[in-house]
């Protein structure tokens, strides 16, 4: 059989919106560095480090030509990605190894709830948002993935303020219970925030406990936490590209996410 013709091909179709601005590549992943926020844990539980490095050489006696170094840091860390065996309920499920490439491409849907988060850090993502987003754009793309935009990104850089936790705990906008419910039952392949994990910062209260860890990786889906750049995603029509380590055994990973963006749909803000 011989090759499809270039200009028939899907793929050099998309190199030349690529090469004509088009499409465009927003990257939606937060710098990694010593500074990035991690999750913190009440005790007695047992927390992630924040990322670190050893220096094994510098273009020195250790090696003269060359310079690297070793890393330590959580699987959860910065920008990633949370695979079903992170939560009890989906244990026996994919570690992130097991994800199949074509589950890491897939359209992506914006919800927008920066104003209501600007409003009330402990802003909830509920059943009737989602019907609303749906009566105005569509269903939920089969396969796809659902970002909650809540402006959190802008804090990501202060730990204090990313984090918002006080003497009642902490603060940050999420998916109230019959949301997460919703979600894990949906057609979507998974749910991203900008926040430091999927789940509200008060939702170690709610019934049951972390609901979009509980009900999303049950189902067998994943989490994408710690994303940038929401603001320049248009509510339907831009393609995810999540790239985690393909880490046997691994729970979760830090990741590079990206999303292709059509020039005519992007976002007002973009």
């Amino acid at each position: 059989m011989s090759p499809e013709p270039r200009s028939l091909s899907p793929l050099a179709g998309l190199v030349d919106a690529l090469r004509s601005g088009a499409v465009r590549v927003v990257d939606l992943t937060q710098p990694l560095s010593e500074r990035t926020p991690v999750l913190r844990l009440p005790e007695p539980f047992a927390n992630t480090p924040p990322l670190s490095r050893t220096e094994l050489s510098r273009f020195d006696d250790r090696g003269p030509a060359w310079a690297w170094s070793v890393l330590e840091l959580g699987e959860h860390t910065g920008t990633h990605f949370d695979a079903p065996i992170h939560w009890i309920t989906g244990k026996d499920g994919e570690d992130v190894a097991s994800v199949a490439p074509s589950r890491l491409v897939a359209p992506a849907v914006v919800v927008d709830k920066s104003a209501e988060a600007a409003q009330d850090p402990d802003y909830l993502l509920t059943i009737d948002d989602m019907r609303a987003f749906e009566a105005e754009h569509g269903p939920l793309p089969e396969g796809g993935w659902l970002l909650l935009r809540t402006g959190w990104d802008a804090r990501a850089q202060d730990e204090a303020a990313f984090l918002n936790a006080n003497e009642t705990g902490p603060h940050t906008p999420g998916f109230d219970v019959e949301c997460a419910q919703l979600l894990a039952g949906s057609v979507l392949a998974g749910v991203g925030v900008e926040t430091v994990g999927t789940d509200a910062g008060a939702a170690h209260s709610f019934e049951p406990p972390f609901p979009v860890h509980n009900f999303v990786l049950g189902a067998g889906k994943y989490g994408i936490t710690q994303l940038a750049n929401l603001a320049l995603l248009p509510p339907t029509g831009a393609v995810l590209v999540v790239a985690p380590l393909k880490l046997v055994g691994g729970t979760g990973s830090p990741a590079r996410v990206l999303a292709l963006v059509p020039r005519d749909g992007a976002a007002a803000s973009g």
